[in-house]
């Protein structure tokens, strides 16, 4: 696969994702800078974590106008995947590609941890190699990472199996006290409707090898590929 990394001033864990999916996984991976405005040969784009803009105004408010974001809704509405991390679901929310948005952790403190997360579904491109339920630790760093939407909103992620992952504690539950910022529903991470954009606030591309002591978030990214490979193939056929 070939992936594209957005760059934008300040983001900082764009080379991480270049590293876990070129490095551990082996596929094609290249940073697009925000004042690039095609995708030309990309099959899927991440937009990476970070504090692009410098958070001015509100997280990814003002990097949902870069030019390389026109292309990256075309690129959705094409059906290409597109996956946000932490400050890129905040964009990927500002930009509305995404419902709701991501709003001041409810203890107003940045907040950087390993956390516990379950997996809703696993009928997404960035969870089918996940099983329903299955319980991972990954690492976040936020201060703005706490997802609310309205009452319509939520029942309609939810009816919609949207919900991918929600923070829990070690043995599944979703408590308050497992919530590390206040989310509504507990929630981690969503997709769209046409469940091709996904964002989640926890870091899986800083929990992608044993070196660092957890490689549970590397199943997002090979769902992702094995999505991608099977498409390839139905396509094919």
């Amino acid at each position: 696969m070939n992936f594209a990394i957005l760059q934008f001033p300040a983001s900082n864990c764009d080379q991480d994702a270049v590293h876990v999916l070129k490095n551990v996984l082996g596929h094609s991976a290249r940073f697009v800078w925000h004042k690039e405005s095609s995708l030309a040969s990309i099959d899927a784009v991440v937009v990476p974590g970070g504090f692009s803009y410098g958070d001015y105004l509100r997280t990814g408010a003002i990097a949902r106008f870069s030019p390389i974001m026109g292309a990256v809704q075309q690129f959705a509405a094409n059906g290409g995947p597109v996956l946000g991390i932490c400050n890129g679901f905040q964009i990927l929310c500002e930009a509305g590609l995404l419902p709701g948005a991501l709003i001041r952790n409810r203890s107003l403190q940045f907040r950087c941890e390993n956390i516990f997360l379950k997996t809703a579904t696993s009928d997404s491109p960035f969870t089918n190699k996940i099983a329903e339920g299955k319980i991972m630790r990954v690492p976040i760093a936020h201060g703005e990472g706490c997802y609310f939407a309205d009452e319509a909103t939520l029942q309609k992620l939810q009816s919609n199996r949207q919900i991918l992952w929600q923070y829990c504690t070690a043995n599944g539950e979703l408590t308050e006290t497992a919530n590390p910022n206040g989310s509504v529903l507990n929630i981690a991470g969503i997709c769209n409707e046409a469940r091709n954009v996904a964002g989640l606030m926890p870091h899986p591309e800083r929990a992608s090898e044993s070196l660092l002591g957890c490689a549970d978030g590397k199943v997002i990214f090979e769902s992702l590929i094995q999505w991608f490979q099977n498409r390839s193939l139905a396509k094919v056929a």
